[in-house]
């Protein structure tokens, strides 16, 4: 099981030394997931439980869960 797990891991690290065009689309690849989840996240999706105190917050998350219940 370890020499498969060994051959596996070189047979992915040869192919990735290779890559030419790779590196580029795996760059742009990273890119993508750091704007979507770092960038995006704080513009699109605040933090809704800071506005709140902090004794509140069990409280809020129960309300709006109870709201969007009785709404639906």
């Amino acid at each position: 099981m370890r020499q498969l797990a060994a051959a596996v891991w070189r047979f992915y690290l040869d192919g990735f030394r290779s890559m030419t065009l790779g590196r580029t689309l795996w760059f742009i690849i990273l890119v993508k997931l750091f704007i979507l989840f770092f960038i995006l996240r704080l513009f699109f999706f605040p933090n809704f439980l800071n506005a709140t105190a902090s004794d509140d917050k069990e409280g809020y998350v129960s309300g709006e869960l109870i709201e969007r219940a009785v709404d639906n």
